[in-house]
């Protein structure tokens, strides 16, 4: 029992939606994260430049003194008209230019030489390390990450060390902003997300639309291989439309293909038939009464022969033309020499029907190459030349083959001046077991394959063959074949 397929079916809709939200969420994400992080880059960069300069403000007022820094001469720099009576209290200062930098999220620490703290404008977060060198780094905070900047603070005229700064930058703006900017993005990723999968989505619908006319098609063809349908054209110029074309033209070729096969067994039973009805009723004759006789004797061996000649050259003409069909993958790279060929076929015919006048106009000067089978291009002018004696009248027993250059082709001609073909029957000659007259064509032994075989052995080899004919004006044959500069090459 056969098991049902049970993988589970994810339509290329979903996939395309899938696949075009993916890759619009990866673009988007290289692309946020770049200016996410230039942008955030650029905010630190600020916040770092506000703590420089505000260590810088500070440092220069406070470097006009020339002795170690006191809560009474740092006061005096930075307001001089503070009441001395609370600098004894202790109190935090709140001095106008502190205090404008402190708004500023900046906390302030000065220390004296000894490393004691005589003014702050709030708690610091790191405890202070005295060096000698200025310094911004950054440092762990309760919430978040601080910048410290730390520097020694010299006299302006005997340079001698006074005291420390530090003044600390709690960053709250900084995360505040940066924060809501990652929201920002998360809620753009979102939308992108849902825009991109639902744009792929509708975007797949209409691009792969003729897909669901080719499954329809497929559908329907495999619950009736019979049913002749076919997948709508599209006016869009792209591959899909390319791929319908090419799919119709390959239902048309199975469709051919069947069409031939149902009428090569209905033609092959018809022809059969008749040789076989013959030799079975003289068999059955002999049988009855006719052994007995000499004469009916002799006549029925002799027609039985005849019958069974024919059949053996049916059956021989038919596996000749199912190998024609073959000739592109069983003959690869064949190579022969036209010249050769045609003159010897000439010079066969010629010795074989001597009561006929053959005349060759050959007009190649020089040998030509072409992409055939030796054996099959002199079987196709065998066809050709024994089509044209056959059907030669008496009084005018005479058969012309050409052979010419094109630009890149080589042209052969066959003409006979004999009894032609009617427009209506010229289309039909080279179908299978096609014959203009039946009685004459048996009589003259024909099966009505040859042309079939000739055709289907030329376009095998990418060549072309066509008919010319007119009643009581003959027939010509043209066979165009394509010529092979270099052999080797194409090997």
């Amino acid at each position: 029992m056969k098991q049902k397929d049970e993988r589970r079916f994810v339509s290329l809709k979903i996939k395309w939606a899938a696949g075009t939200a993916l890759g619009s969420l990866i673009i988007f994400c290289i692309v946020a994260m770049a200016l996410f992080s230039a942008f955030t880059q650029n905010l630190f960069h600020q916040e770092r430049q506000l703590l420089n300069q505000g260590m810088t403000n500070i440092s220069t007022q406070l470097s006009t003194v020339d002795k170690p820094l006191t809560k009474k001469n740092v006061s005096h720099l930075i307001d001089p008209d503070r009441n001395r009576s609370n600098i004894i209290s202790g109190e935090e200062y709140k001095r106008p230019v502190i205090k404008e930098l402190s708004d500023g999220h900046l906390v302030i620490n000065i220390y004296n030489p000894d490393g004691k703290n005589i003014l702050s404008t709030g708690r610091y977060i790191k405890k202070p390390q005295f060096t000698t060198n200025r310094n911004i780094h950054i440092a762990a905070g309760p919430d978040h990450d601080v910048l410290v900047g730390q520097m020694p603070i010299y006299g302006q005229n005997n340079r001698q060390l006074i005291g420390y700064l530090q003044v600390e930058n709690n960053l709250d703006a900084y995360m505040q902003s940066y924060h809501q900017l990652a929201l920002v993005c998360i809620l753009a990723l979102c939308l992108v997300l849902i825009a991109s999968g639902l744009l792929g989505y509708f975007l797949s619908l209409f691009l792969l639309r003729p897909l669901d006319g080719i499954h329809d098609t497929v559908k329907e063809i495999s619950a009736d291989p019979t049913k002749d349908v076919r997948v709508p054209t599209t006016n869009r110029n792209d591959e899909l439309a390319e791929l319908i074309t090419m799919f119709n033209e390959m239902l048309d070729r199975m469709q051919r293909y069947i069409d031939q096969q149902s009428q090569f067994v209905s033609d092959v039973s018809h022809e059969l038939r008749t040789p076989v009805a013959i030799i079975q009723g003289h068999l059955e004759m002999l049988q009855r009464w006719g052994k007995d006789d000499p004469k009916v004797l002799d006549d029925s061996i002799k027609a039985t022969l005849i019958e069974t000649r024919r059949m053996k050259n049916l059956v021989q003409e038919m596996l000749d033309l199912s190998r024609a069909e073959q000739v592109e993958i069983n003959f690869r790279n064949q190579h022969t020499i036209v010249n050769d060929v045609v003159h010897q076929v000439y010079n066969n015919f010629k010795m074989l029907y001597p009561d006929f006048t053959f005349r060759l106009d050959d007009d190649l000067k020089e040998p030509i190459m072409v992409d055939i089978y030796r054996d099959h291009l002199e079987q196709v002018l065998v066809i050709l030349c024994d089509n044209a004696v056959k059907y030669s009248t008496d009084d005018h027993k005479e058969i012309h083959i050409i052979l010419s250059r094109g630009m890149n082709t080589v042209e052969i001609g066959i003409q006979d001046f004999g009894e032609g073909i009617s427009p209506e029957n010229v289309k039909r000659v080279f179908d299978r077991f096609y014959r203009v007259d039946k009685a004459r064509s048996r009589k003259k032994g024909g099966n009505g394959l040859g042309l079939s075989i000739a055709k289907r052995l030329i376009e095998g080899y990418h060549g072309s063959i066509t008919l010319e004919s007119s009643v009581g004006a003959g027939s010509l044959f043209r066979i165009i074949l394509p010529i092979i500069e270099d052999p080797e090459t194409k090997k």
